[in-house]
């Protein structure tokens, strides 16, 4: 791989980060907030890649055809300058392209109820309680019904209808769960935040389906196996199939 094949790698690599950050495409891989940086990062690899080019060529046109001195400027036996000779790189590094690839190919779905039961709950006691939204039913997300039902005992909750969606995750028994992954950064550091269900449920349930549930809060607690953590349940009172949202991630950890 020379120089020339190296720039052309960084432009590609450069042109699917700004692909995948101007589309939805980046929320598979890192949360919202870092849109911004995947863009720039992007921008800076197709201007290495073209100022690569630009120097080679450079470099090219000022020796000529014949070449100059070699990589290391060593002189022959006989005290003439050899001609420059290229150090050939590994093939291997042509496997640089497969993640390239696989970025470009292949879209990666969004972690479901396979990561959520074998990791535990990565439920936190959030620094304060905002308000509840003014709409009833009141909208949440996992995170915030989650750690309001196990933290705050549901004093915000009581009396208050909510909606709040979801993926399902079943355990070994049958359970079910309304789960969101969580991101700290990214889809490598994903974990799950679980509510259970009890109620009026859908007669079939089907792991990884995304539903929107409506219904109230319930002090029932229940602990993960896995970490121990708290589990709260919601009472259902509805619940009905949505297509998988814009965003399959959580990242709000504090409200």
């Amino acid at each position: 791989m020379n120089r020339q094949a190296q720039a052309a790698v960084m432009f590609l690599l450069g042109a699917a980060l700004l692909h995948a950050g101007s589309t939805d495409l980046y929320l598979r891989y890192v949360k919202a907030g870092l849109q911004p940086l995947l863009l720039a990062s992007g921008a800076v690899l197709i201007a290495a890649a073209l100022a690569t080019v630009w120097y080679e060529r450079r470099r090219n046109r000022s020796q000529g055809p014949q070449g100059t001195e070699d990589s290391h400027g060593s002189e022959g036996p006989h005290g003439s300058q050899a001609h420059t000779h290229d150090h050939p790189e590994p093939r291997i590094s042509w496997l640089l392209l497969l993640p390239l690839l696989a970025l470009i190919l292949i879209a990666p779905p969004a972690l479901g109820s396979y990561s959520a039961l074998r990791s535990g709950t990565a439920l936190q006691k959030p620094y304060v309680y905002g308000k509840l939204p003014a709409a009833d039913p009141a909208p949440l997300s996992v995170i915030d019904y989650a750690s309001r039902a196990a933290y705050d005992h549901g004093r915000s909750l009581h009396g208050r209808p909510v909606r709040i969606t979801g993926f399902l995750a079943l355990d070994h028994t049958g359970a079910p769960y309304l789960v969101r992954m969580a991101l700290n950064c990214c889809a490598a550091d994903a974990q799950p935040v679980k509510i259970g269900l009890a109620g009026d449920l859908p007669p079939v349930l089907r792991p990884d389906a995304w539903l929107e549930v409506t219904g109230t809060y319930t002090p029932r607690l229940a602990h993960d196996p896995v970490n121990n953590g708290p589990i709260p349940y919601l009472q259902v009172t509805s619940a009905q199939p949505v297509p998988v949202p814009h965003d399959p991630y959580d990242e709000t950890w504090n409200n």
